[in-house]
């Protein structure tokens, strides 16, 4: 599933694609994805495109009078093609501007194109969003404080989007192994010492990833059509059985809440 780095990548592909475009077209060849895609979709040519936002891992596209939210679902990717390109099995939507198109790839259809007129970020699939990691928000004293009820298992807490937005899967292993910490640790049980680094592990594994194009593990592809680099990094993710780069124990494999979580058994505590 792409997470926060894939989709800032994607971001920074689109934004200055789309910024200052009008949408001329929108062709919307299967509606039934998460969720149905309104018909005030097919409606938004003749907008202008101001700017691409993310907030967690939707893309919202500000068009003025309201924005479109997309998400990527767990195989989506958005491409910037020619006009005319032909549509593939699994292309559902086009957004035509010009001399350029946005498609939207997403062979299992768990990805989003919606629209709102209201306040973007009250929408109801933003309003309970959590701080995002790469902002100041998220700093030692904050993750201290968000930790201190939750008796869940760190790993599984990075991962509850009302409380730090878009880490993911992948780079909450990763992050936790930067951090030296298990797991398996429950996350009221963290110092404000370990929340620190643990702080500043999340904010450099993600900056990494994003700098790396992020991590084509399985359909992933950027807006330019690229593979992410990031896999070729990962420490402990995917990883198990294998070596561990930094003291050379085995890296281990476990389930939290039906989610592989990898780690080394000796660099984290």
């Amino acid at each position: 599933m792409p997470e926060l780095p894939e989709v800032e990548v994607t971001r920074r592909g689109l934004a200055p694609q789309l910024a200052g475009r009008v949408i001329s077209a929108v062709e919307v060849r299967e509606p039934r994805l998460r969720w149905p895609v309104p018909q005030a979709v097919r409606k938004l040519a003749g907008r202008t495109v101001r700017a691409v936002l993310r907030r967690g891992k939707y893309l919202l596209v500000d068009c003025g009078d309201g924005h479109l939210i997309l998400h990527l679902g767990m195989s989506g990717s958005l491409r910037m093609l020619a006009p005319g390109t032909p549509a593939q099995k699994h292309d559902h939507f086009d957004l035509v501007l010009g001399d350029r198109v946005l498609r939207l790839r997403d062979p299992r259809r768990f990805g989003a194109v919606l629209w709102t007129k209201d306040a973007v970020h009250a929408h109801p699939l933003l309003a309970n969003l959590g701080i995002e990691p790469l902002s100041r928000a998220l700093d030692p004293a904050r993750l201290y404080a968000l930790t201190r009820k939750h008796r869940a298992p760190i790993k599984q807490f990075l991962m509850d989007g009302r409380r730090i937005v878009g880490v993911g899967n992948i780079y909450a292993s990763e992050s936790l192994f930067r951090a030296g910490i298990d797991p398996r640790t429950p996350a009221n049980r963290l110092s404000l010492a370990r929340c620190a680094r643990l702080a500043k592990a999340i904010k450099d594994i993600l900056r990494a990833a994003i700098r790396a194009g992020g991590s084509s593990l399985r359909d992933y592809v950027g807006a330019n059509g690229e593979h992410g680099e990031a896999q070729s990094r990962h420490r402990v993710y995917e990883r198990e059985g294998q070596l561990c780069r930094s003291c050379g124990a085995k890296i281990r494999r476990l389930v939290q809440g039906q989610r592989s979580s990898y780690y080394c058994p000796r660099c984290q505590k």
